[in-house]
C-alpha cells in the first residue's frame, strides 16, 4: 500500500553534539511551507555524526547510493546496530532527494522576508558605529590566546571567582558535564596570572596583521569563524619541559643502535660500511610524522569535504603541500591521509624503518623527510634530541629518500607535463609501470609489502 506521508526535498544534512550523544538532521524543504529540521540518527561517537553527514551530502550531490558503498559499508561497521541501520535508510533517501515527513520535525526553519530583504540590502549590516578594516587608516593587530588549565581543586577555584563577584549560571542552564560551572569560573580569573585551584597546563598567543587584500575583516563584521592555528603538540617545545610520565619518545639511542664497521670507512670496496638509519635520524623524521599527523586530522576536521581550492584558508598544514589530484577528497579520505602519517610514526617507535606500504604512505613519508632537518632549527643545547648519540650518518635525508621507496612515481602528480599518467588506462602509465595513483586508489596495500591492521582506528 503507497505511503501516506507527504513528502519533502532533502537539501542538507547537519549535525548537533552535547557532552553525551551526537544527532544528524535533515534540513527540508517543503512545497507549500517553510524549510524544516528533521532527525536522522543518534549516537554516541561525534566523528561517526560528522562522517555520516559528509556521507549523506555527498550521496545528495550525486544522487547516487553506489558512489559511497565502500565509505558507507566502512563506516556501519564501527556503529552500533541502530544508528547504522538509520544511516544506510538515510542514504538510500538521500539518493532519492526526497524525504518523508514523519512526525519528529524539530523546528522550522523560517523563511527571509523578500520585503525586509529589499530594504536591508541598501544598509550595511553590522554593530552601530564600528569602524569596517577599510575604514581604519591604520595598521590593526589581531592576538589571540590559548590558554589550558587542569583544575585541581574545584572549591578553591569557585571561591575565588565568587570574590571577584562572579555568580555561576542556574542549574537548569547547566549540563551534566559542567554541574558546578567551572568553566564560567576560569573564564572570570583568567586575567589572573595564576588561576586559584588549577595548573597552567598551556600558554600560547598568536599575533597577525589583518589586510583588507588579503580578505581580512574585524571579527565583529566578520561574516565566517576565526580561525587561529596554534603550536601542534608538544614534540615542538623542549620535551624536557614535561614531567617524565608524560614523556612518550620512544627511546631511539636503544631502537637503532649503530654499529661500527672494522675498516673505519677506509675501505671504499667494504660492504658492511652502508648508510644506517641513526638514532638523532629516526627522532627527528618521527618527529615530522607525528606533527604531520596531528596537521592532518586539524585540516580534516575544517576542510570536511570541500574541495581545497575553493575552502575558506589561505594557508592548510598538510592538504595544500599534495598534488592537485587529491584536492577533491572528502572528509574520510584526508583522516586515512592524517592516520598514514602515524603507521609510519609507529614504524619508528617500534624500532623498524618507516615502511610505505600504499601510495599514501609513499606522500606522507616525502613530506616528512622534508620537513624533518626544519626541527633542528631553534633547539636548545640540553635538550633530549641533542643526548642522543651522535654518528657520521646523522640526517642523511638523501639516503632517505634513495633507501626507504620503491619508487618515486607519486611524485610525478606534481607535474602538469604528467597529466593523466596517474589513470592506468594512460599510455605513458602503461609504458612506464607506474600503476594506480589515482586518489580512489592510494590507500590500496602494495602487493609484496606487509598490510595494516583493519582494526587500529583512529586517534582522532
Amino acid at each position: 500500500m503507497p505511503s501516506s506521508l507527504p513528502v519533502a526535498r532533502a537539501i542538507d544534512f547537519l549535525c548537533e553534539h552535547t557532552s553525551s550523544k551526537s544527532r544528524v538532521m535533515a534540513l527540508l524543504a517543503h512545497d507549500n511551507g517553510p524549510s524544516s529540521l528533521t532527525a536522522v540518527l543518534t549516537c554516541k561517537d561525534p566523528d561517526h555524526a560528522f562522517e555520516a553527514v559528509a556521507l549523506l551530502r555527498r550521496v545528495l550531490a550525486r544522487r547516487d547510493a553506489t558512489a559511497v558503498e565502500d565509505e558507507l559499508k566502512a563506516l556501519t561497521a564501527e556503529m552500533p546496530h541502530a544508528p547504522a541501520g538509520s544511516l544506510r535508510q538515510a542514504v538510500l533517501q538521500a539518493a532519492s532527494g526526497t524525504w518523508p515527513t514523519q512526525p519528529g520535525t524539530l523546528f522550522v526553519v523560517p523563511d527571509p522576508d523578500p520585503a525586509e530583504d529589499e530594504t536591508a540590502s541598501d544598509v550595511p549590516s553590522g554593530p552601530v558605529g564600528h569602524p569596517r578594516l577599510k575604514d581604519l587608516p591604520g595598521k590593526v593587530v589581531r592576538i589571540a590566546h590559548l590558554n589550558e588549565f587542569h583544575v585541581t581543586d574545584e572549591d578553591a577555584l569557585l571561591q575565588a571567582a565568587v570574590d571577584r563577584g562572579w555568580e555561576p549560571l542556574p542549574a537548569s542552564e547547566l549540563g551534566d558535564d559542567d554541574p558546578r560551572d567551572l568553566i564560567g569560573a576560569v573564564m572570570t580569573l583568567t586575567e589572573d596570572p595564576d588561576v586559584a585551584g588549577t595548573q597552567t597546563l598551556d600558554e600560547q598567543s598568536s599575533a597577525e596583521l589583518l589586510s583588507v587584500e588579503d580578505g581580512d575583516e574585524l571579527a565583529d563584521w566578520s561574516a565566517t569563524p576565526i580561525l587561529t592555528r596554534f603550536t601542534h603538540g608538544w614534540r615542538l617545545r623542549n620535551r624536557q619541559t614535561r614531567p617524565a610520565a608524560e614523556d612518550q619518545t620512544p627511546n631511539f639511542a636503544a631502537l637503532f643502535a649503530t654499529r661500527n664497521c672494522p675498516c673505519k670507512g677506509e675501505d671504499e670496496d667494504c660492504e658492511d660500511c652502508v648508510w644506517q638509519l641513526t638514532p638523532r635520524t629516526a627522532d627527528l623524521l618521527h618527529t615530522a610524522l607525528v606533527v604531520l599527523a596531528d596537521q592532518a586530522y586539524d585540516d580534516a576536521q575544517q576542510l570536511g569535504d570541500q574541495f581545497l581550492a575553493d575552502a575558506d584558508s589561505s594557508t592548510w598544514g598538510v592538504f595544500d603541500r599534495m598534488p592537485p589530484l587529491t584536492w577533491t577528497a572528502d572528509h574520510r579520505w584526508r583522516r586515512r591521509m592524517a592516520r598514514a602519517f602515524e603507521d609510519l610514526a609507529a614504524d619508528l617507535a617500534r624500532g623498524n624503518w618507516p615502511n610505505p606500504n600504499c601510495t599514501a604512505e609513499e606522500m606522507a613519508l616525502h613530506l616528512a623527510i622534508e620537513d624533518a632537518p626544519t626541527y633542528l632549527e631553534d633547539r636548545p643545547a640540553e635538550d633530549d634530541h641533542n643526548a642522543l648519540p651522535e654518528h657520521e650518518d646523522d640526517y642523511g635525508w638523501d639516503s632517505c629518500s634513495d633507501l626507504m621507496f620503491q619508487d618515486h612515481d607519486v611524485l610525478m602528480l606534481f607535474h602538469s607535463k604528467h597529466t593523466g599518467i596517474e589513470d592506468p588506462d594512460h599510455p605513458a602509465n602503461q609504458f612506464l609501470g607506474v600503476g594506480d595513483l589515482r586518489e580512489a586508489a592510494w590507500f590500496d596495500p602494495f602487493d609484496n609489502r606487509g598490510i595494516r591492521d583493519p582494526r587500529r582506528g583512529f586517534r582522532r
